[in-house]
């Protein structure tokens, strides 16, 4: 019901003087003017000035990101921290966010917690935003009466996943954008430019070069047959996306040859063995037992293959044995991770060890991704140089064998 009443707000911009004489102004979401002005006047705000904000024809509703909910996390976790209750923190970040969808969001989440639910209850309400990891450690926070603390864990956590999750697109998407490119040109060369060159070729009456003659062909074959070749394509691009989305076993497959491929394969293995270090090492620290923390860590490695581990590892940590020689039965984590993660299971600090291991693989994956766009570099351009000119070369042979005989 909350949710269905903050959907209809509109953002109303406001300016007033405070207790003290200050002019200010702000903006609020309500379903009236009416209703800001009451809410200014409980806030101890004399509203001189109130009107409708207007939609620019650039914006639209938004659109929640993972980043947004970072944001959100840390900017709670700041009020909190600075002594702002709990619901007036909620006004001021609501407020004050650029994204009106996240606006709505917080400003529900705020209606619940002022009709007495809890944090965590009302955070539940919205799963596509926030997951069980999340409204688990605000729980733990309640419960313990330590919320401010770890909400800041939480901001820390997302603001790091969010990181690492940039620097994976980043190095995947370099590459498929330049293919494409690459793809795209030699098309219209192919279907554009090529066939120019064949009917002057028609007047010289000699034999083309082999090299030449088979680019032709090729044109040809992409212009005559580049209808059925491009829904082909197509079709399979579509295939891929459909079981990708809805098939876990094509998803594990394909979790497991990503892992194997030179280059990529080693920074996606970083980046899930520091996600699930830096997912641990925050649950531990919020007092969550380590078999029910195990179900939120697969979770968050972003990895089938990590995931079903991780959930293996859980049911042996459940049966009595140690985390350690779970992880040794998977083959997937270094000598060096166990190692760690031994070391805190017996001195009793698993949580500051599984930190030292996520921050070494973050930097770790961080200086993959550069050194990896570096070296991709000087061999896309090659790539492209051989692509494009060899199709400028093929058109421009028979030419030279013409200047050879003359």
């Amino acid at each position: 019901m909350a949710n269905a009443v903050v959907a209809e707000n509109t953002p109303f911009l406001w300016e007033g003087t405070d207790r003290n004489g200050k002019k200010i102004k702000g903006k609020s979401l309500a379903n009236d003017e009416a209703s800001v002005r009451a809410d200014l006047r409980r806030q101890g705000v004399v509203p001189t000035r109130i009107r409708k904000q207007r939609k620019s024809m650039f914006s639209g509703g938004g659109k929640i990101t993972t980043a947004d909910i970072a944001l959100f996390s840390r900017q709670l976790a700041t009020m909190l921290a600075a002594g702002i209750p709990l619901v007036q923190s909620f006004e001021i970040v609501g407020n004050g966010h650029e994204n009106a969808a996240m606006q709505k969001l917080i400003l529900a989440i705020k209606a619940d917690v002022e009709g007495g639910s809890a944090l965590a209850e009302a955070l539940a309400k919205h799963p596509l935003y926030f997951d069980d990891l999340f409204v688990n450690l605000v729980e733990a926070g309640e419960q313990a009466g330590a919320l401010e603390s770890l909400l800041d864990k939480v901001a820390t956590y997302k603001e790091k996943t969010e990181a690492i999750k940039k620097k994976i697109k980043k190095a995947l998407t370099y590459p498929a954008a330049v293919l494409v490119v690459a793809f795209v040109v030699t098309t219209v060369l192919l279907i554009f430019v090529i066939p120019s060159f064949e009917d002057l070729f028609k007047g010289f009456g000699a034999d083309l070069p082999a090299f030449t003659r088979m680019v032709i062909d090729l044109s040809a074959f992409v212009r005559t047959q580049g209808v059925f070749l491009g829904i082909g394509i197509g079709g399979a691009i579509g295939a891929f996306l459909y079981f990708k989305k809805r098939s876990r076993k094509f998803r594990h497959y394909l979790d497991r040859l990503m892992l194997k491929m030179p280059i990529i394969g080693p920074i996606l293995q970083k980046a899930a063995i520091a996600r699930y270090a830096r997912t641990l090492s925050t649950m531990f620290a919020a007092g969550v037992p380590l078999v029910e923390a195990m179900e939120s860590v697969a979770g968050a490695t972003g990895n089938i293959v990590y995931e079903q581990a991780v959930l293996t590892m859980r049911d042996e940590v459940a049966t009595g044995q140690r985390l350690q020689v779970a992880m040794e039965n998977t083959d997937l984590f270094p000598n060096m991770v166990i190692q760690m993660i031994a070391v805190g299971e017996e001195s009793g600090s698993l949580d500051e060890m599984s930190a030292k291991v996520a921050d070494f693989f973050e930097e770790d994956v961080d200086n993959a991704v550069d050194n990896l766009s570096s070296l991709l570099e000087p061999m896309i351009m090659a790539i492209l140089g051989v692509l494009v000119g060899g199709l400028v070369v093929a058109m421009y042979l028979p030419i030279f064998k013409l200047g050879a005989v003359v």
